[in-house]
């Protein structure tokens, strides 16, 4: 059902942080290694056309986000940009973060950054609604961070159309976008799998609780585990959906526990879906017997490594990522060239770096 989409006031306090191809049935193995999608520069063919599908983990016209000042040197110091920002889903802490981190960011440099977002994480037409009506504001540039790769084509082809700048931020990929900002997707669920397999003796079994499907993170992040978890001599027995939300993913680790005794560790895509993993392993019985992983490193799971329910995550600082967005937006606002891929940082937290300082931007 449609949603209303809006603006969520309520802001979270920031906390000290540190620098499908295969989907298998429940306590199915997922057979077969996954391949990350090719890179294209795609720069001709509509938003929504797979054949022209970008990689932005394959990508060589990129550049981490450490090395923008010194290789593009300085930003006027102040602008009277107008940009719009197309969020995913503000009841979620990281998306959250991220769209806090834009809003400030633009305030250093003058600019005003308009935040609207869905209704609820799989509010998919919400969400284009809301990004059509931004459309028609006159911006001067849209951030879009979309449900999936394609459900913003519509909206996204309006603004290009009207030569409105669009950059695409974080973990949903437009199959011919032009810039992107966010962290290494792939590399998120390699860090994971090499944490678990430093943890666990070979052939231990561990499972995968995904995000939602016609995502290019949850494609990336699954297989960049399965095949480092493979390589590193564990047994993936089960990769199943969880859609980033907390009960989906309760209800698919109970099954997975029930129907595989001897599972070792999960690793979920996000932390939501990480922090319902860990309601399921306490219920069983089974806290401190199974390790848990997730990605994005939100002040909940942050304090679920402090307390003990869940192992570490895979931080992609969002805060950090909404104010690079920002800064690429605006570089090229002012006709700066920006390779088409600006990657963001990311680290495996555990308890032995969980208060350690976050890097910044500046």
């Amino acid at each position: 059902m449609q949603g209303t989409p809006g603006r969520i006031g309520r802001r979270l306090p920031w906390m000290p942080l540190l620098a499908i191809g295969c989907t298998s049935a429940l306590l199915a193995g997922c057979g077969g290694g996954f391949t990350p999608a090719v890179d294209s520069k795609a720069d001709a063919g509509s938003c929504a056309d797979p054949a022209g599908t970008f990689s932005t983990d394959e990508t060589k016209d990129a550049l981490p986000y450490e090395k923008l000042r010194s290789e593009l040197g300085a930003l006027k110091t102040t602008t009277d940009a107008r940009i719009g920002s197309s969020m995913k889903f503000l009841g979620n802490q990281y998306w959250a973060e991220l769209s806090r981190g834009q809003e400030e960011q633009g305030k250093v440099y003058g600019s005003e950054v308009d935040v609207q977002a869905a209704s609820s994480e799989s509010d998919q037409l919400g969400q284009l609604n809301a990004a059509d009506t931004m459309v028609q504001k006159g911006y001067d540039a849209l951030l879009v961070s979309p449900q999936t790769d394609t459900n913003l084509c519509p909206a996204v082809e309006k603004a290009e159309a009207s030569d409105v700048l669009v950059v695409n931020v974080n973990d949903a990929v437009l199959p011919n976008a032009q810039h992107w900002v966010g962290p290494n997707q792939h590399q998120n669920g390699v860090s994971a799998a090499e944490f678990l397999a430093g943890k666990l003796p070979d052939g231990a079994e561990v499972a995968v609780i995904q995000g939602q499907a016609g995502v290019y993170a949850t494609r990336q992040r699954t297989a960049g585990f399965v095949d480092t978890a493979k390589k590193d001599g564990l047994e993936v027995v089960a990769t199943v959906p969880g859609d980033w939300d907390v009960q989906k993913a309760r209800d698919a680790a109970t099954t997975v526990l029930q129907g595989n005794p001897d599972l070792r560790a999960f690793y979920a895509n996000n932390d939501t879906m990480a922090l319902g993993v860990a309601e399921a392993v306490k219920s069983a019985g089974r806290q401190g017997e199974v390790l848990i992983v997730g990605t994005d490193g939100i002040p909940d799971a942050y304090n679920a490594i402090r307390d003990g329910s869940i192992t570490a995550t895979v931080d992609s600082y969002p805060e950090l990522t909404g104010r690079v967005a920002v800064e690429v937006t605006l570089r090229l606002l002012q006709g700066q060239d920006v390779p088409r891929a600006v990657y963001t940082p990311q680290a495996l937290i555990s308890k032995a770096n969980v208060d350690a300082a976050p890097p910044t931007l500046d």
